[in-house]
């Protein structure tokens, strides 16, 4: 008889070298998008798409991860990742790593991606190739769109250095001689106007241009610089770009109205403490300089670029070109049949609980089951929750339509959904005078469960209808974002559901919950426990097994104990999209364990955790992935898949996820990825797969 091995505790692995540090985990995601601008597989202008994504992501990581670390390293705070790295160690990391992902942006762009849009008679136009008919038709671009809306800035005493805009094209001009006013003047700022775009195209009839011809606004500025300072000599005219820091802060236990202050602190993101600074990769180093001395700067915080500094803007190019040869075939949503034209939703959901896998199945049904409860008189009430959805939204045009039927309507809107505040006050405001009863969810934790209650009368009593989801209600994003939505009327679901309002309302205790597992309160320890019950079983001898798909898996507490089920003999797969602290493959301690990343057509968003359970397995689908912030500082949502045909297709779709060797990554322990590859395998990309049927 075989002897039971010794387990060990999860404590048995705080050794800081089994951790990958967060920030460049993040870092390496943003390599893989930029992987998929290279991959001459991906049509062209998708890989354009990505191209600026990748630029997008970059933004936003200086905007929020490097502020943070930079107001860290001044208070000389210690580490606080798992890693234990200082953040001045971090920011020294970060800073060579995002430069040498900048230059391999540019080389992209430069090197790969121009020169086959030209092949394809889409071009962006140097100065040096304007034909006359283009370089006449710009002059009077200049003239009739430019100039009356530009105000070059001389810099002197009495002009002195302009406010710079976050993320705003900006221009350092070194000039000579002197001004009208007899003053010399070495350097000038054009601000280029935010109202005018920056990628120019220009009319094939009027240029004789091709259908496809650009022009980059800072060429029309570059080419008429000497008209804004006449008499002067512009010698050098150079673009720039500062990034600031964008997180907002609001002392919420200090503040009587949470909407008041997060609006009044929205104008200041624009004028943030500055984290970086691009400029073009001609400027001189004695301008490159002066700027990083007016912006409060290092030089490792200087990025010289090859293009124009706002790669993003590039993003509108896509909606200008109408080449469909160029982009993803056409895809059409499955339409599920609770969705008949002549079916009662409630009826089809009363029947059997339906599970929608966006963006292969239609997200109508969601603002169908929204807008029919608007509509029906049996509907009493209407409860949801709002973390991210669009200014132009049909689920709140639905909520506004239920509220003005006369429906108690009931909306938890998180006005901190990052970089997503400005359109949650405005559809706030919207719904409250729709006549909506409005909260902003519970101070100190942000709302990000997903969840929609219906409740309706019926010939046996009140029904709790309800929607769970691991996204967010968001049409757009829903057919961007792979994510699980979940219908159902089950009893003890609804009464869960209807426990967390009251808390989000009534900032009640839940007095218990039968099928949510709901954070703050019991995820984590949940997840511990299911983890330390997977150990146990392989110990014992019965099956034990955790595939786990999430987001971004950083909690250190959960990365220790799937170390400890490892060493236990569980078998782990993980597919994680972007941050992974947990290094797998590690000799002695994650042997067991495989990381995957997909990175594809769409963005997998799905949060879905399966454990073998000793012969009694369990799905759950969640809106949280395994990160301090959503274990322990916001209101989420972690819920089962009952036995059955559902719970069979999350398997299925799950064991395709495993698969793919087509859009995968694979993570090794020296925290770096390398792509799979068929092999002599049949190839198979799982969303691809997905697009076909469900799984």
């Amino acid at each position: 008889m075989s002897e039971t091995p010794d387990v060990p505790a999860p404590s048995a692995f705080d050794a800081p070298e089994l951790f990958i540090n967060r920030e460049l985990s993040l870092l390496e995601f943003n390599d893989r998008v930029l992987e998929q601008a290279i991959d001459t597989g991906v049509p062209l202008l998708e890989r354009l798409k990505f191209l600026c994504i990748s630029s997008t992501n970059l933004d936003e990581f200086f905007e929020v991860r490097v502020a943070g670390l930079k107001q860290k390293a001044e208070l000389s705070n210690p580490p606080t990742d798992a890693d234990s790295r200082s953040p001045r160690e971090v920011l020294r990391a970060v800073s060579q790593r995002t430069h040498t992902l900048v230059d391999k942006q540019y080389q992209t762009l430069n090197k790969a991606l121009i020169p086959a849009l030209e092949a394809e008679n889409i071009r962006f136009l140097r100065r040096a190739e304007w034909k006359p008919e283009q370089r006449a038709w710009l002059d009077r671009y200049f003239e009739e769109e430019l100039l009356p809306v530009i105000s070059p800035i001389g810099l002197d005493p009495a002009h002195p250095f302009p406010r710079i805009l976050n993320k705003s094209l900006n221009f350092i001009v070194d000039l000579d001689g002197t001004d009208a006013f007899g003053r010399k003047i070495a350097h000038a700022v054009v601000q280029a106007p935010r109202a005018l775009p920056r990628v120019i195209q220009l009319p094939p009839s009027e240029t004789d241009s091709g259908p496809y011809d650009f022009v980059f606004l800072s060429s029309v500025i570059h080419e008429h610089v000497g008209d804004l300072f006449p008499s002067m000599d512009a010698r050098g005219c150079y673009q720039f770009r500062v990034t600031r820091n964008s997180d907002l802060y609001v002392d919420e236990e200090e503040v009587e109205d949470l909407l008041r202050a997060v609006e009044g602190e929205l104008p200041g993101r624009r004028y943030g403490d500055c984290v970086r600074l691009e400029v073009a990769h001609n400027c001189p180093e004695k301008l490159s300089d002066y700027l990083l001395g007016r912006f409060l700067l290092s030089k490792d915080d200087l990025y010289q670029v090859n293009g124009p500094v706002n790669v993003n803007r590039l993003m509108s190019v896509l909606d200008a070109v109408d080449r469909p040869d160029l982009k993803y075939p056409a895809f059409s949503p499955r339409l599920p049949q609770l969705m008949s034209p002549s079916g009662d939703i409630f009826a089809a959901i009363r029947d059997e609980d339906v599970l929608l896998h966006h963006p292969f199945d239609s997200f109508l049904p969601v603002i169908e089951f929204v807008r029919r409860a608007g509509e029906d008189p049996h509907v009493l009430a209407i409860k949801q929750t709002l973390y991210r959805t669009g200014p132009e939204s049909a689920v709140v045009d639905a909520l506004v339509g239920a509220a003005k039927a006369g429906k108690e309507v009931t909306v938890v809107v998180e006005l901190r959904a990052r970089f997503d505040e400005a359109d949650n006050i405005a559809l706030a405001n919207r719904l409250q005078a729709a006549g909506a009863h409005i909260v902003y969810g519970v101070v100190g934790y942000k709302t990000h469960a997903k969840m929609t209650l219906i409740v309706r009368r019926e010939t046996d009593g009140l029904v709790n209808y309800v929607h769970l989801g691991t996204g967010n209600y968001h049409p757009k994003t829903a057919r961007l974002y792979t994510d699980y939505g979940l219908f159902s009327c089950d009893p003890a679901l609804g009464n869960d559901v209807h426990e967390m309002f009251l808390q989000l309302t009534s900032l009640g205790k839940v007095s218990g919950m039968a099928r949510i597992i709901d954070a703050p309160f019991r995820l984590h320890a949940a997840i511990l426990e299911k983890i330390a019950r997977e150990a146990d079983n392989a110990a014992a001898g019965k099956p034990a097994r955790i595939v786990a798909k999430m987001n971004s898996l950083v909690e250190p507490q959960a990365i220790r104990a799937l170390y400890a089920a490892s060493c236990a003999g569980v078998q782990i797969d993980l597919v994680v999209r972007g941050i992974c602290c947990l290094r797998p493959g590690v000799s002695g301690v994650s042997e067991n364990i495989r990381v995957r990343s997909i990175v594809g057509r769409f963005l997998e968003h799905t949060r879905v955790f399966h454990f073998a359970g000793g012969g009694a397995p369990e799905i759950y689908l969640a809106s949280a992935d395994w990160m301090d912030r959503n274990f322990f500082r916001r209101v989420e949502t972690c819920f089962p898949v009952e036995r059955g045909p559902l719970y069979d297709r999350v398997e299925r779709e799950l064991s395709l996820y495993l698969a793919d060797n087509s859009n995968a990554w694979l993570l090794g322990a020296d925290g770096t990825y390398t792509p799979a590859q068929p092999g002599d395998d049949e190839e198979l990309a799982v969303q691809r797969r997905l697009m076909e049927g469900p799984g």
